[in-house]
């Protein structure tokens, strides 16, 4: 493992901002086989767990210019879109779907234990106000943020208005918004 956390970052930024097939390269040699043995940990099959990587790869080449390495260090940045994958797989083949307390489970290997605490507090508070959300609300959410849809295939996948699909949102982050403020919950 050896590489140091911003390395990882610096590649995934490379490849966001100038399409680097070197980055990329690097990148790929890292995580494919972190990624592979993580998806066959979690019960894939071998093959489905390649099929699933190599989603995972393609996502960080069409995805890289999302990364934001102020809210999370690559490597959390690339298990989180291979848990979503995983999920899809997993309700596509009809098994149960993850809880959402599987959403909130990628450690983060670079925090100190200072902020691994914090961390903790945080999503804690951060689960409460997602497990207060109705239903509607916390799907939108889910589909926003976990899974990366655009407002507007939110609204093509469930057969709403795109008004309503931002209306929903809207409620619900005044609703998160309200509860961690009550919670005493501040932003980072």
């Amino acid at each position: 493992m050896g590489a140091p956390r911003g390395e990882f970052d610096d590649l995934l930024t490379a490849v966001g901002a100038d399409r680097d097939g070197a980055a990329f390269t690097a990148l790929f040699d890292h995580f494919g086989p972190r990624v592979h043995a993580q998806m066959v940990r979690l019960g894939l099959a071998p093959i489905a767990a390649a099929d699933v990587t190599q989603d995972v790869m393609e996502t960080i080449w069409r995805k890289a210019h999302l990364f934001d390495r102020r809210k999370s260090p690559a490597a959390t940045w690339v298990f989180h879109i291979a848990r979503n994958r995983r999920i899809d797989v997993r309700r596509r083949s009809r098994e149960l779907s993850a809880p959402a307390e599987d959403f909130f489970a990628i450690p983060d290997t670079a925090a100190a234990s200072d902020e691994r605490i914090d961390a903790a507090q945080r999503e804690r508070y951060v689960r409460a106000a997602l497990g207060g959300l109705p239903r509607e609300q916390f799907t939108l959410v889910k589909l926003a943020f976990f899974d990366g849809l655009s407002h507007a295939d939110i609204a093509e996948r469930l057969k709403l208005p795109l008004g309503t699909v931002k209306s929903r949102l809207r409620l619900a982050f005044g609703r998160l918004r309200r509860f961690l403020h009550d919670a005493g919950v501040t932003e980072a």
